[in-house]
């Protein structure tokens, strides 16, 4: 059974049994559903080239006397600076809008730097854009200890601090006084206390300011002291199939931290099924990008860069059975740029809330359907409600227990997971909401105010 609460509650219930790499019910049930893979693409690299505008045709020497030699450069002269002035209106005029490319060139002189520096600190070394990219990115990635209060023995008095798990983060924000880092709500889980392990080795600790179970973000700040290097974000809506992917962060564990993968961009939008409270129904489906660069336990939270080496998910997840290779998944940058906006300000993700409990209808049997819900033989989807929270807008509009709602303003609600994904992605607080249900066998609708 799965439930529909306001998002705090929610998540109290769910925190400590959400997903991870540890989790396998999605690897068992859902190998078919992610194993259609993008292979064997390659990534064309174009470079820029200077292109003549024209190209004047040398003339032959011609005797003319002195005169002539004197008058035919000036005019030649004259009329080359008009050429070139026309040129310049033409093609360069003030008003011209900048493009993409401009843009694109700006971020490739940052990357250029960055080479430029390796090239002269290893003169003796070749250095290729994804060393660049690697060496741009990897300071503003992290370790993330997770440390929990141990039992003692016999249950009797507090138990020790001690480290339960790691991951990584990634730091995108610095303000005077702070470092902001996100990852994933997995690797934080169930912490009594959290530590951050920098690039430089420096250890020290972190504060959890919101956390999401729906997109396994979390957010933490650290005192900034030395911090000086945030993540830079690419736009994950003009990724394309085939791009590079460099995943970098600490698999395995604080021991391996700065590890680097490489791959591609295997596929986009993939939609992955998440059982958050293990009863065998889904929950929600991550919407991620997948890619085959290496994603080991311990990369949670980490970066999944570009070939400018700007951030373009957070690893997440990976599909971990023995005869399955190369499928990880990564949290879009565009999708964490909106998330850990709510998590700075007010440490959830505000959602609309309607306030029921939930079941699927495809998991009751027809003699109940037919016979105690008096459902209908052709319906035979939908979500049933469990629950109704007491002054909820679902208890304000007169929904009941039992009721069978098979529909949202119009569009068809097959199960709790098509309910919840139509309220969070399509209505916002404060919303009205047409509800068609069952009830006795009688279809009825009511309209109910999001809060």
């Amino acid at each position: 059974m799965s439930n529909e609460q306001r998002p705090e509650s929610f998540d109290e219930r769910f925190r400590r049994r959400s997903h991870s790499f540890e989790n396998d019910d999605f690897e068992k049930d859902n190998t078919d559903e992610v194993a259609d893979t993008e292979s064997g693409v390659e990534t064309e690299t174009f470079s820029s080239k200077e292109t003549d505008d024209y190209y004047v045709e040398p003339r032959e020497k011609r005797n003319g006397g002195c005169l002539s030699s004197v008058l035919l450069p000036l005019i030649a002269g004259i009329v080359g600076a008009i050429l070139v002035v026309m040129l310049y209106h033409t093609f360069f005029d003030g008003d011209t809008p900048v493009t993409d490319n401009n843009t694109d060139q700006t971020e490739s002189k940052e990357l250029n730097e960055v080479k430029k520096d390796l090239e002269e600190e290893h003169s003796d070394k070749v250095i290729t854009d994804t060393t660049a990219a690697v060496e741009k990115a990897s300071p503003a990635v992290v370790s993330v200890i997770n440390l929990q209060e141990t039992q003692s023995l016999y249950g009797l008095g507090a138990g020790e601090i001690q480290e339960a798990g790691s991951g990584s983060g990634v730091i995108y924000k610095i303000d005077d006084n702070n470092a902001y880092i996100v990852t994933n709500n997995h690797v934080i889980e169930g912490a009594s206390e959290l530590k951050v392990n920098l690039e430089s080795g420096e250890s020290i600790p972190a504060e959890l300011v919101g956390t999401d179970i729906w997109t396994d973000l979390a957010v933490l700040r650290v005192e900034r002291g030395n911090i000086d290097v945030a993540i830079e974000f690419a736009d994950s809506d003009k990724v394309l199939v085939g791009e590079d992917a460099i995943a970098i962060g600490s698999p395995l564990g604080a021991m391996l931290s700065g590890s680097v993968s490489r791959g591609i961009v295997s596929a986009l939008d993939r939609a992955i099924p998440v059982d958050f409270d293990n009863d065998g129904v889904i929950d929600w489906e991550a919407n991620v990008l997948q890619t085959d660069a290496a994603i080991n336990p311990g990369n949670s939270g980490g970066a999944l860069i570009n070939s400018d080496g700007d951030l373009i998910g957070i690893n997440s997840m990976k599909i971990g059975q023995d005869n399955v290779e190369g499928i990880g998944f990564a949290i879009p940058s565009n999708e964490v740029t909106r998330i850990i906006k709510d998590l700075e300000e007010h440490g959830e993700v505000k959602r609309p809330f309607l306030g029921v409990s939930m079941m699927d209808l495809y998991t009751i049997s027809s003699d109940i359907l037919q016979g105690q819900l008096n459902l209908p033989e052709d319906v035979t989807a939908g979500a049933l409600v469990t629950g109704v929270q007491e002054n909820s807008p679902a208890d304000i509009a007169g929904l009941r227990e039992y009721d069978v709602i098979v529909s949202l303003d119009g569009e068809k609600i097959e199960n709790s997971l098509k309910l919840r994904r139509y309220l969070y992605e399509k209505k916002e607080i404060g919303d009205e909401i047409t509800i068609e249900f069952y009830r006795d066998g009688e279809k009825q609708s009511t309209t109910a105010t999001l809060e």
